[in-house]
């Protein structure tokens, strides 16, 4: 199984004890993600150290107004290593609004400029500006990852362009019936799962702090939404996850 989405570098316990109690679970396979030039040299510090471990790396909306004026360069720089697997999280947040929204696209956009000559995938963060995030994804011909899909109004504009849809642990809470019947809609080779570790604790553990191990919560509510059995969800979920991100993951 895979979690294709943590923030490692942001969990309370080192990354060598999250990937160790992820394993013994049958979680081999963790995508680890930069929302930040610092994240992301840590993503990468990650994923050198532990086997089975990857980054994706970007600036995220919520730090756009902050990049500084070399940001982009460093990036550019970092996506040469060898254990990288895509470019993000990148994207728009309009619900928080912690940049302005012009520079949030500037950035967004000279991201996606950056993954299509690095040939790489894009991990997309996008948050009340559904409108926007699909008028910047447009014209980008390389996979798409829609992580943590909370946002049942691009549900149809990521069928029609074949975008991958990663589901997270909110997938799992009583009120999120739209997500589990988005999560039903998606195309069988489309779907994936992520934990967002530390953050979006499945419904057991809601409260407390998430981790890779947990992915198995989110894989349950997926496979109950689309009416599968679980291990066959599994299999098709690593399908996916091999093909969506660019480096051939362990």
């Amino acid at each position: 199984m895979i979690d294709t989405h943590a923030h490692l570098d942001g969990c309370d316990e080192p990354a060598a004890f999250l990937v160790e109690r992820a394993r013994a679970v049958g979680v081999s396979r963790i995508v680890t993600i930069g929302t930040g030039i610092a994240s992301c040299r840590e993503a990468l510090a990650i994923a050198s150290a532990e086997s089975g471990v990857v980054a994706a790396l970007g600036i995220d909306p919520h730090q756009a107004g902050e990049a500084e004026a070399g940001g982009i360069t460093e990036l550019i720089e970092l996506l040469e290593h060898p254990f990288v697997a895509a470019v993000g999280e990148i994207g728009l947040d309009y619900f928080h609004d912690r940049a302005p929204r012009p520079v949030q696209r500037a950035v967004f956009d000279r991201q996606l400029e950056v993954a299509t000559t690095a040939g790489l995938p894009v991990v997309i963060h996008t948050r009340d500006a559904d409108d926007d995030t699909a008028a910047a994804l447009r014209s980008f011909a390389g996979p798409v990852v829609l992580h943590c899909f909370s946002a049942p109004g691009l549900l149809e504009t990521a069928l029609e362009r074949g975008y991958y849809v990663s589901f997270a642990g909110n997938v799992t809470y009583p009120k999120a019936a739209s997500l589990r019947e988005a999560a039903a809609l998606v195309p069988a080779d489309r779907i994936l799962a992520e934990t967002d570790s530390p953050y979006l604790a499945p419904q057991p553990l809601r409260g407390k702090r998430n981790e890779p191990a947990n992915v198995l919560h989110t894989l349950a509510a997926l496979a109950v939404a689309r009416g599968v059995e679980a291990d066959e969800l599994e299999a098709q979920i690593d399908r996916n996850a091999s093909a969506a991100f660019a480096f051939p993951l362990p």
